[in-house]
C-alpha cells in the first residue's frame, strides 16, 4: 500500500495496465514526452516506448476515431481527452462507432477501450475547460461512464475499465487530482482541509464498474452523487448533523440500483446532487428511477441540487457549482415535509 493522489493513483494504474497486457497502449495529446497535461501518464513513454504511449495531432474525431480502429483489431487504447469540453469533435466516433460495434457486427467485434477525460470545474478554466458532460455519455447504450471520488477507486476503476470488453468514458474531477482544497466555499469546513490522498495498493486490483460505495450510512435521507461533490455532501453533513446516508455512485452507467433502492426505501427521502447544470442533468434520471420503483417508499418530493443553467461562469465559478451551504439547505427543506 501507499498514500497516493489521484494522479498517482491513476499513473499507477497505467503502469500496471502496461505491465500486464501488451495490448494496451496509450495515446493523445502531449500524453507521451510531455506526460499529459495534468501529468498523469508521465514516465509511461520512457518505460514502454514510443509505440505504447505516443502523442496524437489535435484532432479529437482522428484520436477517438484511430482507437475505434484498433479495439476492433484486438488492441486496447486508453485515450486521453485533455479537458471534457473537447471532446466535442470526437463525440460522433464515440457514439456512431465505438458504442454501436458490437451491436451493428452481432458481436464479431467489440471495442475495449477507454476515453479518459478531466472534468469539472475548480480550477478557474472557464466555459472551455470546466464542463461536467457526463450526462451526454449516460445517453448513449453501448457506452460504461465512471467517475472515481478518491484515489483507491480512481485506480481501482480504470483498471476494470482497462479490462472491460466494451467502451469505457472515465470522468477524472480536476478539484480532486492533487488538493488540498483551498477553502473557497460558501461555508469552508473542517473537511475542506483534508489532503485528498489514499492508501492505494500499488499491484493490480479492479474495482467493479456496477457498484456504487456507501460513504456514509444514515437514516433519514439518501443523498446520491459521485466525484467531487461525494466530499461536499460529507461536509454539509457533517456541518448539519442530520442523519444522512451518501451514496457515491462511481459508475453513472451501469447503476446500481440495488444499493441506491435500498437505501431510498430504507429512508424515504432523497437529495441528488452534481455540479453539472440542472436541466436534462443525470440527476433528473436518477430522480426519475426512484420515483418509479419506491414511490410507495417516499416521504417527501426528490430534490436535486446541481450548477446553474447557464454557460459556465469563471468569474461566479465558486458560486456555479453547489457547495456545502447549498447542499445544507435542501436537507433542511427535505426534512421540514
Amino acid at each position: 500500500m501507499a498514500r497516493m493522489s489521484m494522479i498517482e493513483a491513476i499513473r499507477s494504474a497505467h503502469h500496471v495496465a502496461m505491465e500486464r497486457d501488451a495490448d494496451v497502449v496509450v495515446m493523445g495529446e502531449d500524453v507521451g514526452f510531455f506526460g499529459g497535461v495534468f501529468r498523469c501518464t508521465a514516465g509511461l513513454q520512457k518505460t514502454f516506448g514510443v509505440e505504447r504511449c505516443f502523442d496524437t495531432p489535435i484532432s479529437e474525431l482522428g484520436i477517438i476515431g484511430t482507437a475505434v480502429g484498433m479495439a476492433a483489431y484486438g488492441l486496447k487504447p486508453v485515450v486521453e481527452i485533455q479537458f471534457a469540453d473537447y471532446m466535442y469533435p470526437g463525440y460522433d466516433q464515440l457514439v456512431s462507432e465505438a458504442a454501436r460495434l458490437r451491436y451493428r457486427s452481432a458481436g464479431e467485434f467489440t471495442c475495449p477501450m477507454v476515453v479518459r477525460m478531466p472534468t469539472g470545474g475548480g480550477i478557474f478554466g472557464a466555459q472551455t475547460h470546466s464542463q461536467s458532460p457526463e450526462a451526454l455519455f449516460t445517453h448513449v447504450a453501448g457506452l460504461k461512464t465512471v467517475v472515481p471520488s478518491n484515489p483507491r477507486d480512481a485506480k481501482g476503476l480504470l483498471l476494470a475499465a482497462i479490462a472491460d470488453p466494451d467502451p469505457v468514458v472515465f470522468l477524472e474531477p480536476k478539484r480532486l487530482y492533487n488538493g488540498p482544497f483551498d477553502g473557497h466555499f460558501d461555508q469552508p469546513s473542517t473537511s475542506w482541509s483534508k489532503h485528498p490522498l489514499g492508501e492505494v495498493d500499488e499491484g493490480y486490483f479492479e474495482v467493479p464498474l456496477s457498484k456504487a460505495r456507501i460513504a456514509r450510512e444514515g437514516t433519514k435521507i439518501t443523498l446520491l452523487t459521485y466525484g467531487t461533490m461525494v466530499h461536499v455532501a460529507l461536509a454539509a453533513v457533517e456541518e448539519s448533523g442530520a442523519d444522512v446516508e451518501v451514496i457515491d455512485l462511481r459508475t453513472l452507467l451501469p447503476l446500481d440500483t440495488e444499493t441506491v433502492f435500498a437505501s431510498v426505501a430504507k429512508t424515504g427521502r432523497c437529495i441528488v446532487l452534481h455540479e453539472a447544470t440542472l436541466t436534462s442533468g443525470y440527476g433528473a434520471e436518477l430522480a426519475a428511477l426512484i420515483q418509479a420503483e419506491c414511490f410507495y417508499q417516499l416521504e417527501s418530493p426528490i430534490l436535486r441540487v446541481a450548477g446553474w443553467d447557464t454557460p459556465y461562469p469563471h468569474a461566479q465559478e465558486w458560486d456555479y457549482f453547489p457547495g456545502p451551504k447549498r447542499v445544507r439547505q435542501a436537507i433542511e427543506k427535505i426534512l421540514e415535509v
